[in-house]
């Protein structure tokens, strides 16, 4: 069996955000993009990937269509682990990050999409059997608002619509306060400052002011993401569990931070860090360190699907979906993955990641390469 084909697929969606204006806080964003990359092979069989996101999906298409893609051809896609593998290494010199990585996750989702269309199964018992859950809780992941009374409004919109645990995308004490008003007591908060701090000072003192309300976590206090030290010490003092994770590269990257102390809960992106089989490697580094692994996953796509299927065959209900509290205007797949009253998600259980991209999506708002 061999690889034809790779193609790519934007998604433009427009999509309601929850504050005036329709801008998409924190994320910057008009519309919410998508990149779908498709791997066909000569056996009839497909795959779709996706890679990150947000406003450089141009960018990781680009990276795709000129390097990775062509480099695909002819292989086999049965063999995930040679063909990422050489991938990394023959794509390292334009960067062990960034758009090359993103795409190179890509192609890993669409192949393990192929092998659970070739075993006649999907993700989640391929990896793990009986064994996988049916259902994954999620929980909601607000953007920055930088307004109380939006803060509140939308938490507790997420409540209402099923969400038992609320992100926040705020670095202000009296956004996280507002939030606190409008949740009962026993959901849990967990808040996403990106980076904000340049000194660990900062971060410790933010996390001490938070202490007290029901924070599960303060994800990614300073910057660069990659100072491991510097998280250590904030985790160290600052009375909070931290999370980190989002802006790894490779599974290596979460060995160095779990060594260095940095981090009790681990945040790998599977649209980033090299798809299936990163994340796969990540949860041993995880396991190995006892932290605890919660996917980052800001995206809609077989991306999000997969990071679904990849909780469910870990089998621990403690850990939840992120999921992006915004409303697309045509999901990509449909009403499919809408949580439950109770907050909880159906994973698919068609063959691979178990769903394909709803074509009235791709009519009206795709931008095929």
């Amino acid at each position: 069996m061999k690889i034809t084909r790779v193609t790519t697929t934007i998604v433009r969606s427009p999509f309601r955000y929850g504050a005036p204006g329709g801008a998409g806080g924190n994320l910057h964003l008009r519309t919410l993009d998508t990149l779908l990359v498709c791997v066909e092979t000569d056996a009839g069989v497909h795959g779709w990937g996706e890679g990150f996101g947000f406003t450089l999906v141009d960018t990781t298409r680009t990276a795709i269509e000129t390097l990775i893609g062509p480099a695909c051809l002819g292989r086999d896609p049965r063999d995930i682990a040679g063909l990422t593998k050489e991938l990394r290494r023959r794509m390292h010199n334009f960067g062990r990050n960034g758009p090359i990585t993103f795409g190179i996750s890509a192609i890993d989702i669409a192949l393990w999409d192929i092998a659970g269309k070739l075993a006649g199964e999907p993700l989640h018992r391929l990896l793990a059997g009986e064994a996988a859950l049916p259902r994954v809780a999620a929980y909601a992941s607000l953007l920055r608002y930088g307004d109380a009374a939006l803060v509140e409004r939308n938490a507790a919109e997420a409540y209402r619509r099923g969400y038992r645990e609320v992100k926040l995308h705020e670095a202000e004490v009296p956004m996280v306060c507002a939030a606190r008003a409008a949740l009962p007591a026993d959901v849990p908060i967990t808040i996403d400052v990106n980076c904000r701090w340049d000194d660990p000072s900062d971060a410790i003192a933010f996390a001490r002011a938070v202490d007290g309300l029901g924070v599960r976590w303060l994800e990614e206090p300073v910057w660069p993401p990659e100072d491991y030290a510097a998280i250590a010490r904030v985790r160290a003092e600052g009375g909070l569990a931290i999370a980190a994770g989002e802006n790894a590269g490779h599974p290596e990257d979460f060995a160095r931070m779990l060594e260095a102390g940095a981090a009790d809960y681990v945040q790998p992106s599977v649209t980033k860090v090299g798809g299936v089989s990163a994340m796969r490697a990540v949860a041993e580094i995880a396991a190995r360190h006892g932290a605890t692994l919660v996917p980052h996953s800001p995206y809609y796509g077989p991306g999000y699907l997969a990071t679904l299927h990849l909780i469910a065959a870990w089998g621990r209900p403690d850990v939840r979906l992120e999921s992006y509290f915004l409303d697309a205007e045509l999901p990509i797949y449909g009403t499919a993955l809408d949580p439950a009253a109770d907050g909880t998600i159906a994973v698919p259980d068609g063959p691979g990641l178990g769903l394909e991209p709803d074509p009235t999506v791709l009519a009206r708002f795709a931008e095929a390469g």
